[in-house]
């Protein structure tokens, strides 16, 4: 006996395997990235919601630093490395990290965006300026109590995190000079970290991104500190990671941190 399948089932048999394979078909392709602070809050994290509903891109963001994150990118854990630092001061990093590089051609690189260093201070630090040679004697140590650079009588507290080497190499090579940085600080790990530890502690301050900026801390001027922020792979990129970079040089402008 053979038993027939109502039109009405059917009809809604052959809708739900319709439904399935269409959700299957536009299924987000995912991008991992390693990548420190800078990138990822000042781009990543601004593109991450419109490249998945424009591009069906998904990102897999991982905080990482721009060391690990090549590391990363060579034993084939993530798709793309992104740090605040020139190619070539990359590569200068990482051989100061044990770690250096034997044929830096094997990698594709871009800039696909800059980034700005700042500096902040706790709000009962209320100074509006500082200048280069302020700065070195606050973070080399030379000066320890703000009145010493324009601010009221109190200790400085200098944070640095050990989590962002891109962010802190920059303001070396670009401020410190051949200054070293104090040992007499406050060891923090992330940029969120070294911000939450500046809020918390009178007299503290530290170096961040320009993302860290808002009416909880204090982010006196200082001479500008760039950098570039750059994408790097081995070897060509993947498709999806092109349509990412050419994503990111285009309609995601609108989205990134000036």
């Amino acid at each position: 006996m053979t038993t027939s399948i109502p039109r009405f089932f059917l009809n809604v048999l052959l809708a739900t395997t319709c439904a399935l394979g269409i959700a299957a078909s536009v299924r987000a392709n995912e991008v991992t990235i390693g990548t420190g602070a800078a990138a990822a809050e000042n781009i990543f994290r601004k593109i991450e919601f419109p490249i998945k509903r424009t591009q069906n891109i998904e990102l897999n963001i991982l905080y990482s630093g721009p060391v690990q994150a090549l590391k990363d990118l060579d034993a084939g854990k993530v798709h793309c490395a992104v740090g605040g630092v020139a190619f070539g001061d990359w590569m200068e990093l990482m051989k100061k990290e044990n770690y250096a590089i034997p044929d830096p051609s094997v990698y594709r690189s871009w800039v696909i965006g800059q980034d700005k260093v700042k500096v902040l201070t706790n709000l009962d630090v209320p100074v509006k300026s500082l200048s280069k040679e302020q700065l070195v004697a606050i973070f080399s140590g030379t000066a320890m109590n703000w009145s010493q650079v324009g601010g009221p009588d109190q200790p400085i507290i200098v944070v640095l995190g050990n989590q962002i080497p891109g962010t802190l190499s920059v303001f070396k090579k670009q401020v410190m000079g051949n200054a070293e940085f104090t040992k007499n600080v406050m060891t923090g790990t992330t940029v969120e970290d070294v911000k939450s530890r500046i809020i918390r502690n009178s007299g503290a301050v530290g170096i961040c991104t320009l993302a860290q900026v808002d009416y909880l801390v204090n982010s006196p001027d200082i001479p500008e500190i760039a950098r570039p922020i750059t994408l790097v792979t081995k070897g060509a990129p993947t498709e999806d990671v092109m349509r990412m970079i050419n994503y990111i040089n285009t309609a995601g402008q609108r989205y990134i941190i000036k």
